[in-house]
């Protein structure tokens, strides 16, 4: 007999999307046949999947023209694709509309999950309009979503209060695997014995507090930040790296792998995780970059945030800053790396062994389980 397919739905380009990655890995292993339905936003992703992925050519590559032509491409080619017995995985709202419609005329499941809530995102902070369409497609269709996940504790006290459906936690951790006979292909910039190593990894967005971990360099000496990511806000803090005279001290490697992000991010002595309270969604977040630091025996400084806080004091994993004051995000950096990694190393390994993936995926098996034929 077949196997089950699920078709699960992004709006990025699929590349770095570890979470979703993850959940198809998890998926196959349980006897699923996953595909993807990914696009071109931001570059066209290299494809070595053993599954099918389908990337929707994008024309339009930021505002509500790029959601509105992802939308339209994505009912088509789920209609197109889906057949009887499939089950369709959206993954956020921006991919949910089509995913719903398609399961009503199809008659076919459909599972969402979460990684954010979308219409409290600060990008729409000031842009009532737009907040506002978002708004009315979470109102309408999250209470309907049967099978529904997320990232964190906050998130899911948020949408059972506003939307009265309350969904299960999967959280973004890493799988434990060993690098071993892995080859690093990233040309990374030269660093000297003396220097420490400061890495942020992720988008280079809004409110992510990236443009204050730059400033703060100027206050820690013999030091490196490499911010590993791309994003829309990637030029203008080069250009805050070049008016603060930091080039030397702060870089940008851009984009890579998970697989190769393995393999980088234990260099570092700290790991930054600062986002700022710019709206609801960042609010109760749970970065899957503080559990990346985790697995990689990094501490981590972190943002004064109820998820990000309650994670790495419960584990003593790092520290916490309690402003975004570039001053004092050097002093506790400082701080930090005058302990040294080490010192954290006991803490981190017992962490990572509580936040893998290994027990998030029983949580996946578990909603997938009813599916199954």
């Amino acid at each position: 007999m077949a196997e089950q397919r699920i078709i699960a739905s992004v709006s990025n380009n699929y590349q770095g999307d570890q979470r979703v990655q993850k959940q198809m890995r998890s998926l196959k292993k349980f006897g699923f046949s996953p595909e993807v339905i990914a696009t071109t936003l931001r570059g066209s992703p290299k494809l070595n999947f053993d599954y099918p992925v389908h990337i929707l050519q994008l024309s339009n590559e930021k505002g509500m023209r790029m959601y509105l032509e992802f939308n339209l491409k994505l009912f088509f080619k789920l209609l197109k694709i889906a057949k009887k017995g499939d089950i369709l995985l959206a993954n956020d709202v921006d991919a949910a509309l089509p995913n719903y419609l398609v399961s009503k005329i199809k008659k076919q499941p459909l599972v969402f999950d979460s990684h954010e809530i979308f219409s409290e995102l600060p990008s729409l902070a000031d842009r009532k309009f737009k907040k506002k369409i978002w708004k009315i497609l979470e109102s309408n269709l999250l209470p309907k979503m049967k099978y529904f996940y997320t990232v964190s504790e906050g998130y899911a006290d948020w949408f059972e209060k506003e939307y009265g459906n309350r969904p299960e936690i999967i959280r973004n951790v890493p799988e434990i695997s060993s690098s071993k006979g892995a080859e690093l292909t990233v040309k990374l910039p030269e660093i000297d014995k003396d220097e420490r190593l400061l890495i942020y990894q992720g988008a280079i967005n809004l409110s992510r507090g990236i443009d204050k971990m730059i400033v703060a360099m100027q206050w820690i000496d013999h030091a490196q930040l490499w911010i590993v990511g791309e994003g829309p806000k990637k030029s203008e803090y080069e250009k805050l790296t070049d008016e603060l005279r930091l080039n030397q001290k702060v870089k940008f490697i851009g984009a890579v792998s998970p697989a190769q992000l393995k393999l980088i991010t234990p260099k570092a002595d700290l790991g930054f995780s600062l986002e700022e309270d710019l709206g609801i969604s960042y609010r109760y977040a749970l970065p899957n970059k503080i559990f990346d630091y985790m697995h990689a025996g990094v501490p981590v400084l972190g943002t004064d945030l109820p998820e990000i806080k309650k994670t790495i004091l419960e584990y003593k994993t790092g520290k916490v800053v309690d402003n975004h004051s570039p001053e004092r995000i050097a002093n506790q950096a400082n701080e930090l790396l005058s302990e040294g990694k080490e010192a954290y190393a006991e803490n981190l390994r017992k962490a990572a062994l509580v936040f893998n993936w290994a027990n998030e995926e029983k949580k996946l098996q578990e909603i997938f389980s009813v599916f199954k034929t």
